[in-house]
């Protein structure tokens, strides 16, 4: 038990090595004069844009803003993808009528959708979250659809066999048989959710991550704009992090069937 907890914190530290290695090489090129301030600012210059921004209150509202919108983008296009994922993996009627028009949809590139979510929502929150639920949708949808579609097919003869209600076969049967490949699809979901909501706060708004960077942008505020970008990764690879506990919490009972 002991050694599996310190082999995962060491595995966590060095997945950042490299990270943390480039930032070294990036302040050093800076200090030296390989990289010109006007190129790309020093980490130390955008630690100290990091700080005042934060102490000025401007930065943490930023973050929350960009945070809420992309959870609740999340959650509707996710909850819709996963609830039509259910539905057409389980029905084959379900499948014939609305797989064709998903699969269609889906080569649609969702940001190329940006002047037509302007028109129908304007220029406000509803065209954000409309932007990101869709281009989370999607990985959600296919990735359920596939799990449940994968599912061995002599557990679902054991479920009828043994006559399991519906709600039983769904809880024990169905959703931990699926779950893998689900999670699979929130973990892309989550870095799509992030790369839209960089596109969709730079369209027009007074908030945001995205905002920070365009008006930084208007004000040639150089560690302003890379403050921004780190933060994006930052928030992203946090978001993976959180999606890989999720799955070893809710995949935990395969370690115990596992000979």
């Amino acid at each position: 038990m002991n050694i599996r907890h310190y082999a995962r914190k060491f595995h966590f530290l060095l997945s950042w090595l490299v990270p943390a290695l480039l930032i070294v090489l990036w302040q050093i090129f800076c200090s030296i004069g390989w990289i010109s301030d006007r190129t790309l600012p020093a980490p130390l210059t955008v630690i100290e844009a990091a700080v005042r921004l934060t102490r000025s209150g401007e930065l943490p509202q930023h973050i929350a803003d960009s945070t809420v919108r992309a959870l609740l983008g999340l959650g509707i296009g996710g909850g819709i993808g996963l609830l039509l994922g259910f539905l057409n993996g389980i029905s084959r009627v379900a499948e014939k009528l609305l797989d064709s028009t998903v699969q269609m949809l889906r080569n649609i590139p969702h940001l190329a959708l940006i002047p037509l979510a302007i028109m129908w929502f304007g220029i406000g929150e509803e065209s954000k979250l409309f932007l990101v639920a869709l281009g989370v949708f999607f990985p959600v949808y296919l990735n359920t659809f596939h799990g449940i579609r994968h599912i061995d097919p002599g557990l679902i003869e054991v479920g009828k066999i043994y006559q399991l209600t519906p709600w039983y076969f769904f809880w024990h049967i169905l959703l931990p048989n699926a779950l893998p490949s689900i999670l699979i699809g929130l973990r892309y979901a989550l870095g799509i959710m992030w790369l839209t909501l960089i596109v969709a706060e730079t369209i027009s708004f007074d908030s945001g991550i995205g905002y920070m960077a365009m008006n930084a942008r208007e004000f040639m505020q150089m560690d302003v704009v890379v403050l921004s970008i780190l933060l994006y990764a930052l928030l992203g690879k946090a978001a993976d992090l959180l999606a890989k506990m999720l799955e070893n919490r809710c995949l935990k009972w395969r370690e115990t069937q596992s000979p």
